[in-house]
């Protein structure tokens, strides 16, 4: 019995049903196809580039005052942005607000996969689950219609399975090969087995002692801060009118012709201004994530709580832990989990984790977390390998939103999939699912919002196959044409080009010139990053409205390296000045912001609490070592390292920097926040250096550097010169 339901289930996954050709539509008369901005939105404009410019921010808010709209989406995560485009895409006059940035929430925190769920499939074969299978078919599906309409942002990962024990091969093998054939023709690339031998070759940080072999199997990876806006902007293209820091206050609710409440759209406030007012429309999305009981209570107090939110830690190390162009999957942690390690934006990601937690805002890592991370990352890589804490570059935690089906009298009963439900007074609320998904989530909720609110949809759902901003004239050469015509360094033209797609162009037509030979123009905004001064003009265009939506959503910098962030906030919050006419003191407050952000939520902070928890553990020749080290730049003898000592070592070197980066060497070490960096503050770096809880200290490098300078001179001081040692000729 067992043997044909999984039988049934694999002749189930070949077949997948085709995308609905765009020629299929039925459509109604112009009239009932007009837009905000008065467009009129056809067929074609689907499927063409859009060229019209974007509405600036204050447009779209004056929009929002002004007009009535058929849907106002809550939430501009995946999901928000996803239904918000949907809505749009059948005609409908579409509205779209978000607390904070697009994407600040989860939908940028996640493990950057665009996946089916191996595991799931394995859920559906064991305990012939059809619903489990169900979710996974329409998840590839799904994996690759992204594939397909963000090609710059999205492309194929293989991954390898490592394998320990010989049964465990066929056993592995054909759980992949299921997901291959569930797939059908939406297969990225069909998996494969490695032997011992080839698997080292292509993944050499690997533990050789006792693995037998390998299995590669192909998801998909993307940028996922960065689809998000893609999607949000492709909404915007179309005609929707979409805003961040907007937040909504209350529901607002009008009596229907029988006496009942309805909800007639939302009372809200710009987080930028202060300025409130009511958006009017038919129909409200609750697409909130973590905080869709929020949003529910405004529409019902006594509400049942529907969200368990859970909270996935993430790591990213140097890019020497990982082979550029494969990931490592761990099935089975030690309690259980699933561990993915996987090359990133040129570094490497790993995790995550899986604990019940408090819904927040600003959810940040734990120390016991990351840990968990690295100790199973130590149990893979080779013990040549030395897994450091200090390499962990930045670590941060996304909220999942588990859901209970409140259409089901047992509330309890948590579901893996979405749920969309409908209140008595017409509030639809999305919840659940997973990143993969957004675009059928999207669609199964306009479909129950178009039914129960009775809107003008002209057709259905358009988004298969549409393809989102960036997309239309991207090729993968592309970046090609953007050296040779700005001449742009090729590191930075790849690097537009596969984060702006065909849009690259206008980004690169804002880049400074550099004042060199080569490059001519884009000047970096850090010297480790392909990020450049061009990407935060655009970003304003793009409605970033504070630092910190540039340095961790615009640009990944507070994801991939919290030090490199804040080194580059100087410069991000001095082009942001001109382009927003911030004053001094905003610009003090939004750096004050954005190194709080990078510092709690990005991992920075609990890195430093990891350092000062190690204990001073030298021998007595490395303390008297270190102590001369110290001495060497306190060279009036004050008993502590001040901002000018730093700045007389740097030009005893002939290095002059900032006195903004000056102060980022000393807060290295200052763990008091004093000013200074006293002796034990010093010998307690000299400890976590050697236990590898701190590695590339600049600090440390520098009184290397005083002590050698010093003790040269004190050897020429002590030289004997030849005429009076009784030598010479």
């Amino acid at each position: 019995m067992a043997a044909r339901q999984i039988k049934k289930l694999a002749a189930g996954g070949i077949a997948l049903g085709g995308t609905v050709a765009l020629a299929s539509w039925v459509f109604g008369d112009d009239n009932h196809t007009k837009k905000q901005f008065g467009h009129v939105l056809a067929a074609d404009n689907l499927k063409s580039r859009p060229t019209k410019p974007l509405p600036t921010r204050s447009e779209q808010l004056k929009a929002l005052e002004d007009e009535v709209y058929d849907v106002l989406v809550i939430g501009g995560g995946a999901t928000g942005a996803g239904c918000a485009l949907d809505s749009v895409s059948r005609g409908l006059k579409t509205a779209l607000v978000e607390l904070e940035d697009f994407s600040s929430g989860t939908s940028s925190r996640s493990t950057k996969l665009l996946h089916g769920g191996v595991r799931y499939l394995q859920k559906a074969i064991f305990n012939l689950d059809i619903e489990q299978y169900k979710m996974v078919k329409e998840a590839l599906h799904e994996r690759a219609n992204l594939l397909e309409i963000a090609p710059h942002l999205s492309y194929p990962l293989p991954i390898m399975l490592p394998v320990y024990t010989w049964w465990q091969i066929p056993y592995y093998w054909s759980g992949i090969k299921m997901y291959d054939l569930v797939a059908g023709s939406k297969c990225i690339k069909s998996s494969y087995v490695l032997s011992k031998e080839k698997a080292i070759e292509l993944f050499p940080m690997l533990r050789k002692d006792k693995l037998c072999g390998a299995i590669v199997y192909y998801d998909g990876q993307h940028n996922d801060a960065r689809m998000n806006i893609a999607i949000a902007l492709t909404a915007a293209r179309l005609g929707a009118t979409v805003a961040n820091h907007v937040k909504v206050v209350s529901l607002t609710k009008n009596k229907d012709s029988e006496g009942q409440e309805k909800i007639s759209g939302a009372h809200v406030r710009d987080e930028i201004t202060g300025k409130e007012w009511d958006v009017r429309a038919k129909c409200v999305i609750n697409a909130t994530g973590p905080f869709t009981d929020s949003i529910r209570e405004m529409d019902q107090q006594t509400v049942n709580k529907i969200c368990a939110p859970s909270a996935g830690v993430h790591i990213v190390l140097p890019d020497y832990y990982s082979p550029a162009s494969m990931g490592l999957l761990d099935p089975s942690t030690s309690d259980g989990r699933v561990i993915f390690f996987l090359p990133w934006q040129g570094l490497t990601i790993a995790g995550t984790t899986d604990t019940p937690c408090e819904v927040t805002h600003h959810p940040s890592p734990t120390e016991a977390d990351i840990e968990f991370i690295l100790g199973e990352i130590r149990s893979y890589l080779s013990p040549d390998i030395e897994v450091r804490r200090g390499d962990v570059l930045s670590a941060w935690s996304g909220i999942r939103p588990l859901v209970s089906d409140p259409n089901k009298p047992n509330s309890q009963s948590l579901v893996r999939n979405h749920i969309v439900h409908v209140s008595d007074s017409g509030l639809v609320t999305i919840a659940g699912g997973k990143w993969t998904t957004y675009r059928s989530m999207a669609m199964e909720t306009l479909d129950a919002a178009v039914k129960k609110c009775n809107l003008p949809a002209v057709r259905e759902s358009a988004t298969d196959g549409l393809l989102l901003e960036g997309a239309h004239g991207w090729t993968p050469t592309m970046f090609i044409r953007l050296v040779q015509d700005f001449g742009l360094e090729s590191e930075v033209a790849k690097h537009l080009s596969e984060t702006y797609g065909d849009r690259a162009f206008s980004v690169a037509k804002l880049a400074a010139l550099t004042g060199k030979r080569w490059p001519i123009v884009g000047k970096r905004l850090h010297e480790e990053f392909p990020y450049i001064d061009a990407e935060v003009r655009y970003a304003v265009r793009e409605y970033a409205c504070t630092a910190v939506d540039v340095i961790a959503r615009r640009l990944r910098l507070a994801f991939l390296n919290v030090q490199a962030a804040e080194e580059a906030l100087p410069s991000i919050i001095s082009i942001m000045a001109e382009e927003l006419n911030w004053s001094e003191d905003e610009q003090k407050r939004q750096h004050a912001e954005a190194v709080k952000f990078v510092r709690e939520e990005m991992g920075q902070q609990v890195n430093r609490q990891s350092r000062d928890k190690i204990p001073i553990n030298l021998s007595r020749e490395e303390i008297s070592n270190y102590i001369k080290r110290f001495q060497a730049l306190d060279q009036d003898k004050k008993g502590y390292i001040s901002i000018n000592d730093i700045r007389r070592g740097l030009k005893r070197q002939g290095e002059i920097i900032s006195g903004t980066q000056m102060h980022e060497i000393l807060r290295e070490v200052d763990v008091n926040s004093n000013g200074v960096v006293e002796l034990d503050e010093f010998l307690q770096l000299m400890a976590c250096i050697k236990s590898g809880r701190v590695t590339n200290s600049r600090f440390d490098q520098l009184a290397q550097e005083a002590q050698k300078n010093a003790e040269e001179e004190e050897a020429k001081r002590k030289a004997i010169p030849v005429d009076r040692s009784g030598g010479g000729v």
